[in-house]
Order: C-alpha cells, then structure tokens, then sequence
C-alpha cells in the first residue's frame, strides 16, 4: 500500500494548528508504520527541518502554484504519477477530482456556519480561505472514502450540517494528541530563557487569541479589564502573534484604552517555546466560542496549569471534569472564573490534578493506529472490488 499525504504548509516557518496535527501524524507514522510506503507532498518554503524522509516516507516539495490551483491540480497528478493508492488529505479541503481512493481530515465546518469570519471580521486572507472551503468542502464530504474529524461534537455536526446518516461509517471522530514536550518544567534556566526572550513578566494569564471571531477575543479582553478593575491586581495577559492595531480597535470598542498597558504581545512562538510559556502563566483562558477540539486546554493541562474554558461545542467534551467552564458570551463568568483560580487554593490544586490526569488520555500515537487502520480499510474495499 503506498499513501499519499497532503501537508502543503509543513515547510512555512510559522505553523499552527492543523499543521501541527498533520506533523504530528507523519511523526507517528513513521515510527509505527514500516511495512507501507509514503509520500509526503509539501510547498516548497523555508523550514526544511520540519521532516526528514526514511525509508519507506519519501518527501516531495510540489510547485503548484497558490493553495486552490496546488489542491486541485498539482497534488492529484503527483500523487497519481507516484503511484499512489490513497491520498489523504490533512486540512479540510481536497482535489474534488483526487484520481484515487480519498480520506480527508475535516477538523471542522466551522465556515459554514454563521459564526464563521466569512459572515464577519477576520482578514482578508481568512475571508478568501473560507470562501475556497464553502466551495470545495461539500463536495469532497460526498467523493471521500473516509472523514475523519476529531471529536464526538465535530462528527454530530458534520453529520447533521451534511444529512450524513448516523450508520454511515464514512464519518469517524478520532481525538488529536498532545506533544511531549508539553510538560511541567523543572528546569528554571529554561523558564528563565523564555522570558527573557519574549519579555515575559513575572504575574501573567495566557490566552491564544487571534483575529477569527470564534476565539472570543473582545470578550476576554472584557472579563480581563474587569478582572483588574475588581481586584487592583498586578497581573498581565500575555497573547501571541496579534497585531497591536487590531488589538487597539479592541479595546476602544470595550472602552479600556488603557488596557494595552497591560498586555504583553509575544509576537510569533515556537511550538517548543510554548510549554514553558503555560508552566510561568497563573491560568490559561480559552472561554472559545466554538471549537472542534480544543489541544491547547491539553497542553496547558500537561504543564499542571489550571484552564478555564467554554461550555459549547467541543470543549466540555475534551476539557472532561478538569476545567472550569463558563459561558463564553458572558464576560462576568470568564472574570469571576479568574479570581476563583487565583483565590481558591482548594479548586486550583484539584482542577490542575483533574487536567493532568485527562490529558494523559490523548496521544498522537493512538491517533496514528486509528488513522493506519483506515487506511488499511480503505485499500482492502478498493482491491476487493477492483
């Protein structure tokens, strides 16, 4: 069996979330899996440490042109010209004419929804990328051997958004993991290097907020500038590669100008500069307003940091009893959740052992065994009715 693997952005030098889960994946394939052979198709750019080829994983860099016309041209035609039996395609969209058997990983349909940044905010880019996928993802739920999406919530809403039976096997849900080097951090020239480099200080809540809507940025901006109007604390908010502008827009529009004072912007973080980012935070927001899964509440749970998050979509599913959860259109919850976490010694304690333990319960590697074993389910029905 020789499959063929999209992961078009794995060479960029910045990855985020489904470049992650599509590395992570290649990771563990490659320690799991000699029996079969792979190729890996990405763009040409500059990180090309990110994958090394073995034995049987052969890595191809493929021109092709910007993401649409690479998608639906290029790839099908190497992959067939390699002699491919399976293309897997790993970030929502795929060929809508793939020349070969297909499994897609379809994260989630988020802009398909009204929630998406195609009704609202977001940039350009991502107004232009969501277009791309309402177009591209209907058609590839109907064409794809198997869609693979990663949680319980995600499958039911895929399902009902596409009138996909509940029988219908095509669909199945398997969890993403954690990285291993998401850990608590005894090391302090580490934690101390990492501060340094990003000019951390020395009391700070962390958030992942970006431009997308769904991560609720002007809400948790809101309960923070609450937080410290309540409680006269000396606390930052530390958030990653955010431009300040936008954040300015933010705030004026929360009435909190001065909020900025307050808040340190990281610029872009190496995903192995992260774990000691969560191990120097005092709690980790992610109060979301939809997600499909949800790593970072993982990660931040691995690093023994307590976590609030949402209780839509996914969230409450992957957070377990382990988080506490608000109602994220609530800023009053998301603040009240942080002086709980910081007071309450009892509830701290209890919800970093309760996070710990259910992050121990994903892994890359039983993502990968899942994943190998569709493909194996995928050649055999193929072969069978050859």
């Amino acid at each position: 069996m020789k499959i063929a693997i999209e992961g078009q952005r794995l060479f960029r030098t910045k990855k985020h979330g489904m470049d992650m889960v599509a590395l992570e994946l290649i990771n563990e394939l490659q320690k799991l899996d000699h029996e079969n052979e792979y190729v890996v198709f990405v763009k040409p750019d500059e990180d090309k440490t990110t994958l090394k080829s073995t034995s049987n994983f052969k890595i191809v860099e493929l021109g092709g042109g910007p993401y649409p016309t690479w998608e639906q041209f290029a790839l099908p035609k190497a992959a067939k010209a390699e002699g491919c039996d399976i293309l897997h395609c790993t970030s929502n969209t795929a060929p809508v004419s793939p020349g070969m058997p297909l499994v897609t990983t379809l994260h989630d349909i988020i802009y398909m929804e009204s929630i998406s940044i195609f009704k609202k905010g977001g940039t350009w880019y991502q107004k232009m990328g969501n277009m791309y996928r309402r177009w591209n993802v209907p058609k590839v739920v109907k064409i794809s051997d198997k869609i693979i999406t990663v949680s319980k919530f995600e499958k039911t809403r895929i399902g009902e958004f596409f009138n996909i039976p509940e029988n219908d096997n095509r669909l199945v849900a398997i969890y993403n993991g954690v990285t291993e080097h998401f850990k608590k951090i005894e090391d302090k020239k580490e934690l101390d290097r990492v501060k340094q480099l990003y000019k951390l200080p020395d009391n700070f809540l962390f958030f992942l907020g970006n431009t997308d809507p769904k991560k609720n940025t002007p809400g948790t901006l809101k309960a923070f500038s609450d937080y410290l109007k309540k409680t006269g604390d000396d606390m930052y908010l530390v958030m990653l590669d955010y431009e300040r502008s936008e954040l300015e827009k933010i705030l004026s529009d929360i009435g909190d100008k001065e909020l900025i004072n307050r808040i340190i912007l990281t610029g872009y973080v190496v995903n192995t500069d992260l774990p000691a980012i969560y191990n120097m935070c005092k709690v980790f927001l992610y109060p979301s307003l939809r997600e499909s899964f949800g790593i970072p509440m993982l990660e931040a749970m691995r690093c023994k940091v307590p976590v609030i998050t949402s209780n839509t979509s996914s969230m409450p599913e992957v957070s377990g009893n382990a988080a506490y959860i608000v109602d994220p259109y609530k800023p009053e919850e998301i603040t009240h959740g942080i002086i709980e976490l910081l007071s309450n010694k009892k509830l701290r304690e209890e919800l970093i052992e309760k996070g710990y333990q259910q992050s121990q319960k994903f892994s890359w590697k039983n993502m990968a065994i899942d994943v190998l074993d569709l493909y194996k389910e995928v050649y055999k029905k193929h072969n069978l009715t050859k």
